[in-house]
C-alpha cells in the first residue's frame, strides 16, 4: 500500500521536481552517513584515498571541488530546488537559485574544512626549536667543546634528550640548568650555564 502511494506520489510530479527529488533523497542519505562516519572517526580511509595526492606537508589548501563538497552540493541543490519549485517559481528561478544555494554550500564546507586543517598542530619536533629553551645536562658536558655529553628539555609536550657541548670555561655537570644557545654540526646543540 505504502509503495503504491509512493508511485502516486511520483507520477504526480512534473519532470523537473523529479530531477530535484532525484538529487535531493539520495544525496541526503549519503550525507547523513558521510556525517556519521565522520563524527564516528570511521571516514579516514575514505579521506586518504581521495586526497593521496596532497603533499603532507603542504596541507590541503582551500579545495572547492572534493568528495564531500560536491555531495553538499548535490543535497543542497536538490532540496532547495523541491522547495523553489513547490513555492511556484518558474523553472528557470528554480534552478538558478538551487545553483547558486549548492556553491555557497560548497564555498561554506571548503572553508571549513580549510579553516579545521589550520587547527591542528604539527606534532613533529625540529632541532631549531629547542634554541632558546632552557634545560637540564644529563650527562656532564666537557668545558671548552672538547666533548660531548647530554642535555634534557621540554618541546612540544614531552622532554627531549640530545647531544650537547659547551664553549664554557667549566665543566658542565648532571643538573645544572643551561640555555640552549645554537646548534653544531646538524643536531648537537651548544649550551651555556643559566
Amino acid at each position: 500500500m505504502i509503495l503504491l502511494d509512493i508511485g502516486t506520489w511520483w507520477t504526480a510530479k512534473d519532470l523537473l521536481e523529479q530531477v530535484f527529488w532525484a538529487f535531493a533523497l539520495p544525496f541526503s542519505g549519503i550525507l547523513v552517513v558521510l556525517l556519521i562516519t565522520t563524527f564516528l572517526g570511521v571516514d579516514g580511509a575514505l579521506d586518504s584515498d581521495l586526497d593521496s595526492g596532497i603533499d603532507q606537508d603542504a596541507g590541503a589548501g582551500f579545495q572547492f571541488f572534493t568528495v564531500k563538497n560536491l555531495i553538499g552540493f548535490f543535497t543542497i541543490f536538490g532540496w532547495v530546488g523541491v522547495g523553489c519549485y513547490q513555492m511556484g517559481l518558474g523553472a528557470g528561478a528554480s534552478i538558478a537559485i538551487a545553483i547558486l544555494s549548492g556553491l555557497v554550500m560548497m564555498v561554506a564546507m571548503a572553508s571549513l574544512f580549510y579553516f579545521m586543517s589550520r587547527l591542528v598542530e604539527d606534532g613533529t619536533f625540529r632541532v631549531k626549536e629547542a634554541i632558546g629553551k632552557i634545560g637540564e645536562i644529563y650527562l656532564p658536558v666537557p668545558a671548552g667543546s672538547k666533548g660531548i655529553g647530554k642535555v634534557q628539555f621540554t618541546a612540544k609536550g614531552g622532554v627531549r634528550e640530545m647531544q650537547a657541548v659547551t664553549n664554557d670555561t667549566e665543566n658542565l655537570t648532571t643538573g645544572t640548568l643551561v640555555t640552549i644557545t645554537d646548534i653544531v654540526d646538524g643536531n648537537i646543540l651548544l649550551v651555556t650555564r643559566r
